[in-house]
């Protein structure tokens, strides 16, 4: 049985260091090549993470070095007509989010990606984070009992500078749909059906508080219902501090966490109604220090939040290595696209 599967990855922007890591360090995948179309970067690329060719054409790349996946890391226009041309090559892929533009771009390739007897997976790296894999325990140990609410929160102030601020070169994101909260939609999305899968209804109020021309919106407020549980999303280019805050209330207790700063905070049943609250008081304490002393290292060291891309990554070479079916399914991403495009849908808007 074949235990290494050739890797290729297109495009090395920001998000490509995150990739390319993990395929210089897996004993699951070889780096066989990097695409972009600026020589100067896929050298580049190659000669820091150890790659054994250099592509400036893609189509040339899948002819001559016949991977099995590809890590399709352009800018989201693009991804349909890659991944097609990536799929008929006989190849597997593993697409940044968000996938598409639309809801019916994503059926058309997944649909195109079953018929090949291929996977195409979308990079859902946040539901894979440790602390988000701990709350799925609590839920399927019945700690937390049925889950009722949940909450996903971003605050990010990226109005104020960086690669989505700047008027003189335009983001690509800028295009899209959501414009810039379509960078970061995916996976908020992504998370709620982890926890809520089967959404019947939603309502979503879209803004663009800081006006101007470049942000098509800039503030997303939703609510999601599915059957009696309930999420709420919340997207704010202008609440600080930064946070990525992740609730979840079940019928027994709730927990909540920071993705940017993880911790985990429990309010669960440990002792009866009279002890509880003072040992859940003690056990969040002992892990917001403990969470704290991390956090400051991480931040020392610059590592970043994406630590559940390598586990995403490692889970799904094995898979295909084993020829079972990956950590996210095309279900997984059917349901995270169509709630992205239910909230676009002009008719759920306030």
């Amino acid at each position: 049985m074949t235990t290494t599967l050739k890797s290729a990855v297109i495009g090395t922007g920001a998000i490509s260091k995150e990739h390319l890591s993990f395929l210089a360090k897996s004993e699951r995948a070889h780096l066989a090549s990097v695409c972009d179309l600026s020589p100067a970067s896929a050298k580049y690329a190659a000669s820091r993470f150890g790659a054994d060719s250099v592509y400036a054409n893609y189509n040339q790349m899948l002819d001559e070095v016949k991977p099995d996946v590809v890590h399709i890391l352009t800018p989201p226009h693009t991804h349909k007509k890659i991944a097609k041309d990536c799929l008929e090559a006989g190849v597997h892929v593993f697409c940044e989010k968000p996938i598409t533009a639309t809801y019916d771009e994503f059926q058309e390739l997944s649909s195109f990606a079953q018929s090949h007897n291929r996977w195409l997976i979308e990079n859902h790296n946040y539901c894979f984070n440790e602390k988000i894999l701990a709350i799925q325990k609590l839920i399927a140990d019945d700690i937390l009992g049925e889950v009722q609410e949940v909450e996903v929160r971003v605050a990010l102030p990226i109005r104020d500078g960086g690669i989505f601020a700047d008027e003189n070169l335009p983001n690509p994101i800028h295009q899209m749909p959501a414009g810039v909260i379509h960078d970061f939609i995916t996976h908020i999305c992504s998370l709620v059906v982890r926890f809520i899968p089967d959404v019947s209804r939603v309502a979503a109020a879209w803004s663009n508080h800081g006006g101007g021309d470049l942000f098509k919106y800039d503030d997303l407020d939703a609510t999601v219902i599915a059957g009696s549980a309930h999420a709420r999303i919340r997207f704010s280019c202008h609440t600080l501090p930064k946070g990525f805050y992740v609730t979840v209330r079940g019928s027994k207790g709730y927990v909540e966490t920071d993705l940017f700063q993880p911790h985990l905070r429990c309010v669960i049943p440990r002792a009866g109604d009279l002890l509880s609250p003072l040992i859940n008081h003690f056990a969040n304490g002992c892990d917001f220090v403990g969470s704290s002393f991390i956090n400051f290292r991480n931040k020392i060291m610059q590592k970043t939040p994406y630590e559940g891309m390598h586990r995403l990554l490692d889970k799904t070479y094995q898979a295909l290595i084993e020829d079972k079916q990956p950590p996210i399914t095309f279900e997984d991403i059917e349901r995270t696209n169509k709630l992205v495009h239910a909230l676009l849908s002009e008719d759920k808007r306030f």
